[in-house]
């Protein structure tokens, strides 16, 4: 049976028990609490600077758990610039925690800041960690998953290179006042067998209005996955919960390549919003970069999975030697068990730069939570490359373009915008030029003036053309998909158009 403290602090000294009942009851407690804001800490890290910050890393010789025979190393990132709230970090080794103890030793401070670094000096905590595995070669120890910031992490797949972020919980996201930001405060380690092809990290999440526990297991790989659950109790209620938030960048693509006098064709770390509806059915959103603050729900009973797609993987895509935007992964979020009724919410800002980070997304559940009671979420995490499955029968949105409407190299009289959708794979890739299909498009907020749909032989790709009038000062939204032979033969491709 679990322990269930009446004040919780942290594990210390020769170690405590610790199980994942233990950190639940632990956030029940703190629940019961009036929040109390994470304190800051001062240090010869306090004035650091974006450049200081750089020039600290951590000594690779420190790694935790460096044996021959580790299948995780881990190191710590160092207080400072943004990070100024320290994170506990604790070692589970056959049910007891125990403190990760680290200092000035542990890292590698070069010219801009070492000789402010007092030496053999104990550090109140840490902003985060990552841990490193044999994800690409069998002899060297690549970094898989990092936790820093927040509730912030992200990962890899084999082969990636960072893109998009996860969260922990996502609380009145972009709803007109100001968002809050839990954080995850505290970690336990279990400390990995050896040779171990997965490691379990539990975090302790603290907010204003709520506290959790969260287990992930994690498993590199081809695609890395992560299985999260999270027991969340509510001091008070909140306007909106996200759950399993995704955070990712979308500046431009071949939809509003014009607005940007830039060499590369594309810059994105996520393409498209992706939906698995429970009766097997498909969603792709293309990604945008909006004149303003847009939003877009998916009203859905127990969604199969949904997530934040990099669909296109050539570089010819990107023409970016250094970001190699091709590499950056895609993350699928599995529920695990019945999550009911709920929407995804898709939240799109619109930046200049490709340093923000303008994308959200996220489950809101039907019900609101009740302060007081417990609310559980398991979820899945598939990190990689997830190419759309060749053997599947519906075809994927392969590419969408946009640009003015009318006949290409003549004049916009009617001030149309013109749509291309390509469909590409499952059984309609096969069919003939000449096989009897509908192209099935509606529209909201405008007028549709011309459908078109033809076959690019040579290409298997089936195009889709849509000359668009929206009404005047309406947000435009499109939905379109191919079907034929009794049956629905594409994915269900929406798209929102926001007019300026």
């Amino acid at each position: 049976m679990a322990q269930t403290p009446a004040v919780v602090t942290e594990p210390a000294g020769a170690g405590l028990p610790f199980d994942f009942d233990w950190l639940t009851e632990d956030a029940r407690a703190l629940a019961q609490q009036a929040a109390v804001p994470a304190a800051k800490v001062e240090g010869f890290f306090s004035d650091f600077s974006y450049d200081d910050y750089q020039a600290v890393q951590f000594n690779p010789d420190q790694a935790r758990w460096a044996a021959p025979e580790a299948g995780f190393h881990l190191h710590a990132f160092h207080l400072g610039w943004l990070f100024a709230e320290p994170v506990t970090m604790f070692e589970v080794e056959s049910g007891v925690a125990r403190p990760m103890v680290f200092s000035t030793d542990d890292f590698r401070y070069y010219d801009r800041v070492k000789d402010r670094v007092p030496p053999h000096e104990p550090l109140p905590g840490v902003a985060g960690f990552r841990l490193n595995a044999p994800l690409n070669r069998a002899d060297l120890f690549d970094e898989v998953i990092a936790f820093l910031g927040a509730s912030y992490f992200r990962a890899v797949g084999r082969g990636n290179g960072y893109g998009l972020s996860a969260r922990g919980l996502a609380l009145n996201t972009a709803l007109g006042k100001p968002e809050e930001f839990p954080r995850f405060s505290r970690f336990w380690i279990e400390k990995p067998v050896p040779f171990a092809r997965d490691v379990t990290v539990y975090a302790a999440l603290e907010s204003a209005s709520c506290t959790g526990a969260y287990r992930f297991v994690i498993r590199p790989g081809t695609d890395t996955v992560m299985d999260v659950t999270a027991r969340l109790f509510f001091r008070s209620e909140v306007d909106q919960m996200g759950i399993a938030p995704l955070t990712s960048m979308f500046l431009f693509s071949e939809k509003n390549r014009t607005d940007f006098d830039d060499f590369r064709p594309n810059v994105h770390d996520s393409d498209g919003l992706v939906i698995h509806r429970r009766d097997g059915d498909r969603i792709w959103r293309p990604l945008n970069n909006p004149a303003r603050l847009s939003e877009s729900w998916f009203f859905e009973e127990s969604p199969q999975a949904f997530g934040l797609m990099q669909r296109d993987r050539d570089f010819d895509r990107y023409q970016d030697a250094v970001a190699h935007y091709e590499r950056r992964p895609s993350l699928l979020v599995e529920p695990l068990g019945d999550w009911g009724r709920g929407a995804v919410r898709l939240v799109e800002i619109p930046t200049q730069q490709e340093i923000n980070d303008n994308i959200v997304a996220f489950w809101v559940p039907e019900e609101k939570p009740l302060p007081g009671a417990m609310q559980e979420f398991a979820y899945r995490l598939h990190w990689g490359a997830l190419p759309v499955d060749p053997a599947a029968d519906i075809a994927f949105v392969k590419e969408t373009r946009a640009g003015i409407g009318g006949v290409s190299g003549g004049e916009n009289t009617d001030k149309t915008r013109k749509f291309v959708v390509d469909f590409a794979g499952g059984m309609l890739a096969s069919l003939p030029a000449d096989a009897k299909l509908e192209p099935v498009a509606s529209i909201s907020g405008g007028t549709i003036s011309v459908k078109t749909l033809s076959k690019i032989e040579g290409l298997n790709v089936w195009r889709l053309v849509l000359d668009v009038l929206p009404n005047s000062g309406e947000t435009i939204e499109l939905r379109a998909h191919v079907a034929g032979f009794g049956r629905k033969l594409t994915e269900n491709w929406l798209y929102q158009w926001v007019t300026a």
